[in-house]
């Protein structure tokens, strides 16, 4: 498992190392954790939001000062993404939920227009932990729950993020989106035809509390 994750790992270590000079300098500077909700989605050309699914994330975070109205946040979170999915065609009618766990390393440039509210911008890099897929059909032999597995899933995800925060003396709370830009699925052989599914980026709405701890 170290192998698996020792680049995403070390990308965090990295990231905290550099920044630490800059905490001890700066006295605005946080270390801690934080845990929160989301709210995710999938989406092709546009977001649908009757697919949206429920799911938690939680890890810590560095926010490191560059000066009083500007901080870099790097951050190491556990996240649960995915969506429901509806199909409906002349053989098969039914539904699948794909749920679709990812350690996730966003950077994030952190703006503070006040003392206590920030505005949050910056990309995202995430390896795909785990998968997990339940499936409801009208036809019992049509079940992608034994047709797919983590293997036909990209193992990376990137995308853009951007978010509204407020902090306090050691709480802070915010609201953040995350928009994906890689497509989740891989392409799978079906009676000779190649289909890339599920053609979706991951969509999702994250709702977060952290405590600062240092």
């Amino acid at each position: 498992m170290y192998q698996k994750y020792r680049n995403q790992l070390l990308l965090v270590t990295l990231a905290i190392m550099g920044s630490m000079v800059v905490l001890h300098a700066q006295s605005n500077s946080r270390f801690g954790i934080k845990a929160g909700f989301n709210l995710s989605n999938m989406y092709a050309n546009e977001v649908n939001d009757k697919n949206a699914t429920l799911g938690i994330h939680g890890g810590v975070f560095l926010k490191a000062a560059v000066s009083k109205h500007l901080s870099l946040q790097p951050e190491l979170l556990y996240t649960m993404k995915g969506a429901e999915l509806q199909y409906q065609n002349g053989f098969v009618t039914g539904s699948g939920k794909f749920a679709l766990n990812y350690l996730e390393v966003p950077v994030l440039a952190v703006v503070q227009i006040t003392p206590f509210l920030n505005l949050q911008a910056g990309v995202y890099g995430a390896t795909l932990a785990s998968v997990k897929l339940t499936n409801k059909s009208t036809i019992d032999n049509f079940n992608f729950e034994t047709e797919l597995q983590k293997s036909n899933f990209e193992t990376i995800d990137y995308g853009f993020v951007a978010g509204l925060g407020v902090d306090f003396k050691v709480l802070s709370m915010g609201l953040r989106y995350e928009h994906g830009m890689k497509t989740v699925g891989k392409t799978k052989t079906i009676a000779g035809q190649n289909y890339l599914f599920p053609d979706a980026r991951n969509a999702n709405l994250q709702l977060y509390v952290g405590f600062s701890i240092l």
